[in-house]
């Protein structure tokens, strides 16, 4: 089975120490990065999402598609290599084999997601409170056809 890593060996390797930033939340670099060895953590709003150690994980995928900026930051924990490619968009364009291996991570990952609203749906239909709408954002992620989704928080009502 061809992977990521093998989709990218052609691609310029870059070393890191610990605590490098490699994609600043908020900011829009257009890079994607490819971790070819080390440990990286996912913060988004100054919580640790993930740590992520697998050879083949990719890094700014979200925000090249999508023409945003970085949705968390990514950074290293350990001294790490990665591929580094600029103009993700473009690269990603250019290399559909690895777009649809890309693909097939982010269907695994919605899938990941969904499965959990499913089951806060269950445990939390009954509620008058925002948890009671999670039908509504599983409704809005499952039906989306490409228009802009904005998710809102009670805490912080501009996002």
């Amino acid at each position: 089975m061809t992977t990521i890593t093998d989709l990218c060996r052609d691609q310029p390797i870059a070393s890191f120490a610990p605590g490098a930033v490699l994609l600043p939340e908020g900011q829009s670099t257009g890079r994607l990065y490819v971790l070819v060895e080390g440990m990286v953590e996912i913060v988004r709003d100054d919580v640790q999402i993930n740590i992520v150690s697998d050879a083949g994980a990719i890094f700014g995928d979200m925000s090249a598609l999508l023409g945003t900026p970085h949705t968390a930051t990514v950074r290293t924990l350990t001294p790490a290599r990665a591929h580094v490619i600029e103009h993700g968009d473009d690269f990603l364009r250019a290399h559909p084999e690895i777009a649809y291996e890309l693909a097939k991570l982010l269907a695994h990952r919605l899938n990941g997601v969904t499965t959990y609203l499913v089951d806060l749906k269950h445990q939390f239909e009954d509620q008058e409170n925002h948890l009671g709408m999670v039908d509504e954002i599983l409704e809005t992620l499952l039906h989306d056809q490409g228009t802009e989704f904005t998710p809102g928080s009670d805490r912080e009502p501009e996002y």
